[in-house]
């Protein structure tokens, strides 16, 4: 198995290395057969390679695998951007539970993966250790007993020839049911996809000690068929996992080895996610914080409409304030004028009395004012929009409290006037 890391925006090139491993023609073909004609929104297709965007994570295809990590500053430690991705994961809500070999897996290059494959075993050998929940469901078969209800028309369809039996339809209750179903069929996913060796014998067990369950045919649809109850809530984080994995892998129908396991998360979600965890763990008990208020911006003649939906929205008793994150660093550069111009409605429609950008960067404050409406005079309005950077940090916690103290402290409950002249618009 091949193994590259990388970070986010980075191309890889036919011929580039990393340790023992180069990147071959053949690489470049395995990436392009998975991007197909519709494309996927992981990386694009170069010249002699791939670039990638502003998605990380884990992409395996074949015996290819490929871990991209975040970055934000010029450090290139792949362990600190390795360990502060699962923290946003963390943070956010992915990763709900403790692996415990969290600290023996931060050694490992394919740690993302290694990861997911540990919380589920552990969450499945729980499961197992506590008892299967067994469930009432229904069946159509034939039988030799009249067991249950007859099923006529069938009845006849299938047994004119053999008088002895009886279609029925039987209620019973065994371990034999969807969740179990979904559970069996990601063990099997992880004998396939696993290369880390502690974790195989673990993987061994489960497929040894859990029952064996016809397969099925898993898809968004499955689960949303799931309705938990107070008997079969520990199941939730086991089935967390197994949907992120079981709807990411995508096997080869040719009969190859490339089958394609796509564990990636867009940046700019796990930011604003982040983000607006990381404020709400640290809100001051006056203000009140809500993301993604939709509100109606446009209607066309067919009554269809066209809304807003800024990412995070602060109220307090005196002021209400509108973020939107960027992934992105700025650096000195100032944002582009569409940024600009959706934060300016941000304020006429949320009668916002600020509304501020918040990038990964330096941990500066940029202030600024919107000049008045349909006037020549340069003359500043006092609608205030903001450029907001925030440090990143070794430890998630300490990011998190910096995120807070930068927004709360430095930027919301500040007395500093604003005194911009015409030179520094």
């Amino acid at each position: 198995m091949k193994h590259f890391i990388i970070y986010e925006h980075q191309k890889l090139r036919i011929g580039d290395k990393y340790k023992e491993w180069t990147f071959e023609d053949k690489d470049r073909q395995a990436l392009e057969t998975f991007y197909g004609t519709e494309g996927v929104p992981y990386f694009k297709l170069i010249h002699r390679g791939v670039r990638f965007i502003q998605y990380v994570g884990v992409l395996q295809i074949g015996n290819l695998r490929i871990e991209v990590l975040p970055k934000a500053d010029r450090s290139s430690e792949e362990n600190k951007w390795r360990d502060l991705l699962i923290g946003m994961l963390q943070a956010v809500g992915t990763f709900n539970i403790q692996a415990p070999s969290y600290s023996a897996l931060q050694t490992k290059q394919n740690f993302i993966l290694d990861l997911y494959i540990s919380l589920f075993i552990q969450e499945v050998e729980l499961l197992l250790h506590k008892g299967l929940v067994k469930k009432y469901y229904q069946i159509e078969k034939n039988s030799l007993a009249l067991k249950g209800s007859l099923l006529f028309g069938k009845h006849l369809q299938k047994n004119v020839v053999h008088q002895e039996r009886f279609y029925v339809r039987q209620t019973t209750y065994n371990k034999t049911h969807l969740l179990h179903q979904i559970l069996y069929k990601t063990i099997l996913l992880l004998k396939q996809i696993n290369l880390n060796q502690s974790l195989s014998s673990r993987i061994g067990s489960l497929c040894l000690h859990f029952p064996e369950m016809k397969p099925i045919k898993v898809t968004t649809a499955t689960f949303k068929k799931i309705v938990l109850n107070r008997k079969t809530a520990a199941y939730k984080n086991a089935l967390e996992i197994a949907r992120l994995l079981l709807l990411n892998y995508h096997p080869d129908l040719k009969g190859s080895s490339d089958n394609v396991l796509a564990l990636m998360f867009d940046m700019n979600y796990l930011w604003e996610a982040f983000v607006y965890k990381s404020l709400l763990k640290h809100a001051p008990k006056d203000v009140q914080i809500t993301k993604q208020v939709h509100r109606n911006f446009w209607q066309s003649k067919a009554k269809k409409n066209t809304g807003m939906r800024p990412d995070i929205i602060l109220t307090s008793s005196t002021q209400k304030a509108v973020l939107d994150t960027k992934w992105k660093t700025i650096g000195s550069h100032n944002p582009s004028i569409h940024n600009l111009r959706q934060l300016y409605v941000y304020h006429r429609y949320y009668s916002a009395q600020r509304v501020a950008l918040v990038y990964p960067g330096e941990g500066d404050i940029q202030r600024g004012r919107y000049f008045k409406d349909l006037e020549q005079t340069n003359e500043l309005s006092c609608n205030e929009c903001s450029v907001i950077t925030i440090e990143t940090k070794d430890q998630i916690d300490d990011w998190q409290q910096a995120i807070a103290n930068q927004i709360y402290h430095n930027w919301l409950n500040t007395t500093e006037s604003l005194s911009l002249t015409n030179t520094q618009k």
